[in-house]
């Protein structure tokens, strides 16, 4: 991403979802919903599975075509026109699953990110180096850089294609479940990771997450879906409340405020949760 070397007096860029409908086939997954990144904040979309959280992401992406509504981006009023290279200079995408190339180094798949800056032959790329090699440390893959890729582990698989996006260097950033496969360190350090990005690079972040409490931890700004419709958007205080959650969710969910940290911590409650004291 954008580091303080990286001089540009653009301004910060902004992606917007308005009203969007989004469907397959005959079937509407997305209800009128609409979503706006911020430079330097952090938009996490929580929901349950099938709730349109993914596909609303992948809508700003420009990977799912709205059957109504539109996309926006910073001096842009209409993202969908345009050019691809463009479009990929000022955003990407670290999707849910992608193919595993084989016969290719790390480094050339983290390389790979550099695409919409590059000419014909990847030509023409000054700062491409600098920016792939500036990935591979931020995620921790640069030791590995001469690794095959189809030799690494799914977590480890996790870490390239992320540096992949950092490698872009765009000012928008869209994850959709990037701590998948993920032991509970690199969890943390991609978290850490993402308010990195937005606090010192001002990168508008949009992320999808399964885990409430991650959600708490790093958003600015929560959404939550259900059934394709937002329920509430807000600061994770106004949206991670025990009511709304549980009516969501469809079970008891717990909700406290850490009264040093501020921070949301939330906890379901299933029929064999524990909640008795330990003895001593």
């Amino acid at each position: 991403m954008r580091t303080p070397l990286a001089a540009d007096a653009a301004p910060a860029p902004c992606l917007e979802g308005t009203d969007l409908v989004l469907g397959y086939a005959k079937r509407t997954v997305v209800h009128g919903a609409s979503l706006h990144l911020e430079a330097g904040r952090v938009t996490a979309l929580i929901g349950p599975n099938g709730s349109g959280k993914s596909t609303l992401l992948r809508s700003l992406a420009r990977l799912h075509r709205p059957t109504s509504g539109g996309v926006s981006l910073t001096g842009e009023p209409d993202a969908l026109a345009l050019h691809a290279k463009d479009f990929a200079r000022r955003v990407t995408l670290l999707s849910q699953t992608r193919p595993t190339p084989t016969g290719v180094t790390v480094r050339d798949v983290v390389g790979y990110g550099r695409h919409p800056h590059q000419g014909r032959f990847r030509k023409g790329d000054p700062d491409g180096a600098r920016a792939v090699a500036h990935a591979m440390d931020v995620t921790g893959v640069e030791h590995m850089a001469d690794r095959g890729v189809d030799e690494l582990s799914g977590g480890e698989l996790q870490r390239v294609w992320l540096a992949t996006c950092l490698a872009q260097d765009t000012g928008v950033l869209l994850l959709d479940e990037p701590t998948t496969y993920l032991d509970l360190r690199y969890q943390v350090e991609i978290l850490d990771l993402v308010r990195d990005l937005a606090d010192d690079h001002q990168v508008a972040v949009g992320v999808v997450l399964h885990d409430l409490n991650q959600a708490a931890a790093v958003a600015d700004h929560v959404v939550l879906l259900r059934d394709g419709v937002v329920q509430a958007s807000g600061t994770p205080v106004d949206v991670l409340r025990a009511d709304l959650l549980s009516e969501t969710y469809g079970l008891r969910i717990d909700v406290a405020v850490d009264p040093l940290t501020g921070l949301v911590r939330t906890e379901p409650i299933g029929r064999h949760t524990v909640r008795s004291a330990v003895p001593v």
